[in-house]
Parts: C-alpha cells; structure tokens; sequence
C-alpha cells in the first residue's frame, strides 16, 4: 500500500504543476481514499500534510481546496522563491483571528439585504455619502473630527497617497520624510518625479530642529511623518513633538501629511495631527493593517484648501470605491467588528513581541511594544545584503535598511515582520535569524 508521504508528494507535485488550479476543491477523504487505494485514515494524514506545508486550506464541514500561493506570497520581491518560503519576517499582515469567518457572514447579510444592484454600479467619486457619513462617524469616536465632504474613501491607503501626491506636487517638488520611512511613499515620490529629502532620527523621533534646518535651505512643500507607531522604528510622538512639528509647519507653511495605517495599535496615544493642525494635514489609514490585506479599502481626510485640487483629481480619474469591498468594509466599521479586530490585533501584537524581545532581546531590536514589526540593528562588519541572501535560502524573507532609507548612507539593519508566522511558529523563526546573524562573517 502507498504511504501518505507519497501521495501526498503527488497532489503537490501538482499543484504546483498548476494542474488543480486556485481555490478549485479537492476530493473528500473518502474520494482520495478511493482513487489511491489508501485506508481513509492514511487520505487524512496527505490532508494534513499538503496543510502543513502551504498548499491546501479547509474548514469542517466545507471540503478542502487549494490555497492561493499568490497571494501568501505577494512579497516574494523581498526574498526566496514562492516554493522555499517557510517564514515570511518581509510582508506586514494583520493579525486578526476569524477573518473568513466574518467575510462569510458579512456576505450573508449582504446577499440578504436589499438594493444589491447599486453594489455594481459606479459608485460617485470619494464614494457614497452614506458611506462617507458611517466613516465620519468612526473617526469621531477617534477623536478625528472631520466634515464628511472632506472624507475620501479610497482602494486602500497607498491609493490615498497617491492621490495625495498628484493633487499636491509636480515633478522636482521637494517633501520632507523621515531618513527610515514606508517603501511605498518613496516609490510614490519617485514615479511622480518628486525629491524626498531625508530627515535624521533621534532617540525617540525625528530630529525636529534638523528639519527646521533643512526647511529654511531648501524649498520644501510638505513632511511625510507617521508620528503614531512608526514604520520601520516604532515610535509615538509625544504631545510636544507634535507641536513642534506642527509649529514648523505653519511657520514655513508646510502641507502634513499624515499616514496612520499602524495608529490603532498605540492606544491611547496622543492626538493625531489632523485635529492639532486640520487647515494643512492629509490623514491617511486603511483596514488593511487592522483587518485584512486584500481589504483595499482607505480613508483619507484633506485639508479644505486641498478640495479643489482632489476634487477635480477625482473626477479625472473616477476614483470611486469599489462597491462589494466598500460595503463589507463600512458594514464592519458600523458593526463594531474593526473595533474588534483591532483589540486583538494589539493584543495579538504584544504577544509576537514578547517572544521577540525573549529570544533576541540581546540584540536590541527597536519596536514599540503592540507593534507587527520591529527594527534589528546588525553590525556595521556584517553585510545586509548577505544576511538576506543567507536567510532566503533558508526560506526566511527579511527586508533590509535600503527598502526603507531615504538616504545615501543606509542605517544598517533588519525590518522583520512578526504577524506572518504563528505564534508557536515565532521562536523556531527568530532562532533561524540569529543562527543567520551569527553564522555569515564581517565583510
């Protein structure tokens, strides 16, 4: 009689052959059983096999089918190939229990309810304004007091940005951002031909009178700040900091632009920019951190001076919400359900970094305590690029201190992503990383 070790190296052979194709549902126990002349008790080991090794999702009750590898490994720019990949430390993903469970129900409903038509239709640009009032709603209850013509719903917060930058900058404008900051701005400024000129860090933030500096020399329209829970250095600006900044804003009549994508996990934390500085700040966030990746679904408040500008940015481009995704996401604003998530987002957070801080808390990693990531300074002898190349071959995707630096001279370390792995998972990952650290020689 075959082994479940051979049959199962058979379905995955062909799975990854492409000849079971995404999402397509796999035989019952039973059936495989049958097809392969295996005890039924042997099919469910090649289940749990193939499960085990990425290949097959599935739900009591619903079958099992083949797991979209596409879309668990949308970071592969950052490391091994798709068929390597054991830990993904590269790609930020939320860490929110029950996701399908809830997709599902909120599918339910939704299929349940009423003018389903209008789903499909195009929806006005900045979407519905009842939609936009739930949004208004949920941002009060942030302390976010904003008017519902200013709200804009978009495909996720780097859609937000880039509206942002096109409404806001021509080619060879220069904004301000910190010297480690989100890749996806700088690619922004970079396709739209914009200048990002780097601010040092401090201890606890930027260097605020370097920026004030740099203001005064060059023509700087606008700061890129994330001043709630950093990307990659995890700080929260205090109360004085903000002024600080808001106060050079004004001074050298600088736009803010503020992007909150991680701010939900620093609670309480102190108040956002657009309710210290409204007349000048874009607030930028999305339920991708919070809720789920493929969510693509943003909010983004502009400053009153800034609607005309995305308004006619808007229309030009009809960039309006996508019905199905903006409905499930509003429904689950109003619902309280991202209200949930978030909880155990953070709670889930602080769990990943106790277990950092436990098995590499000698090496110093930089992070905030309810944070999905965390900054690793390595040694300035040891080669970053190495220690990625060391790590994809083993199967570990890392982003090093160049996907972030905004500068020449590029701050020597490791982002590493902690929501990917499971938390059992976490300790055997972080000692494959050090093993790595420790492992490949200065030079």
């Amino acid at each position: 009689m075959r082994t479940y070790q051979q049959v199962a190296a058979e379905l995955a052979a062909q799975i990854r052959a492409g000849r079971w194709a995404p999402g397509q549902r796999l035989p019952t126990h039973r059936e495989l059983a049958a097809g392969h002349g295996i005890a039924v008790a042997t099919a469910t080991r090649v289940f749990a096999e193939l499960k085990r090794v990425g290949l097959v999702v599935g739900e009591p009750g619903r079958g099992s089918f083949v797991r979209d590898r596409s879309v668990r490994l949308a970071s592969a720019e950052y490391g091994a190939g798709a068929d390597t990949v054991w830990a993904d430390l590269a790609f930020t993903q939320p860490m929110s229990p029950r996701r399908a469970e809830l997709l599902r129900t909120a599918l339910r409903d939704l299929a349940g309810g009423g003018d389903l038509d209008a789903l499909l239709r195009q929806q006005p640009p900045g979407g519905r304004p009842h939609d936009r009032a739930i949004v208004t709603e949920f941002l009060d209850r942030r302390g976010i007091a904003a008017d519902p013509a200013r709200v804009v719903l978009t495909h996720g917060a780097q859609h937000g940005l880039d509206l942002v930058v096109r409404a806001l900058f021509s080619p060879g404008d220069v904004v301000a951002a910190d010297e480690l900051t989100y890749p996806g701005f700088k690619l922004l400024a970079h396709a739209h031909g914009v200048d990002v000129a780097p601010i040092a860090a401090v201890a606890d933030g930027p260097d605020l009178d370097a920026l004030d500096r740099l203001c005064a020399r060059r023509p700087v329209r606008a700061v890129y700040a994330m001043p709630t829970l950093h990307n990659p250095l995890g700080w929260v600006l205090g109360r004085a900091q903000r002024e600080r900044l808001v106060s050079i804003a004004r001074h050298h009549d600088l736009f803010l632009i503020e992007d909150a994508a991680y701010a939900f996990l620093a609670d309480p934390a102190p108040a956002p920019l657009v309710t210290m500085a409204p007349e000048r700040t874009f607030w930028v966030s999305s339920l991708s951190k919070s809720a789920a990746a493929g969510l693509r679904f943003g909010i983004l408040v502009i400053p009153p001076r800034a609607e005309p500008a995305l308004g006619r940015l808007l229309r030009a481009t009809m960039a309006s919400p996508p019905g199905l995704v903006t409905a499930v996401a509003v429904r689950w604003i109003g619902d309280g359900t991202v209200d949930a998530l978030e909880h155990a987002s953070r709670r889930a957070a602080g769990d990943h970094q106790y277990v950092l801080r436990r098995e590499l808390g000698d090496l110093r990693p930089i992070a905030h305590p309810r944070s999905f990531f965390a900054w690793l300074p390595i040694d300035p002898d040891q080669r970053m690029d190495r220690i990625a190349a060391e790590l994809s071959r083993r199967g570990v995707r890392v982003c090093t201190g160049d996907v972030f630096a905004v500068t020449q001279h590029v701050p020597h370390g490791l982002r590493i992503a902690l929501g990917s792995p499971a938390l059992e998972e976490l300790p055997l990952v972080l000692a494959e990383l050090r093993d790595v650290l420790d492992s490949v020689p200065p030079g």
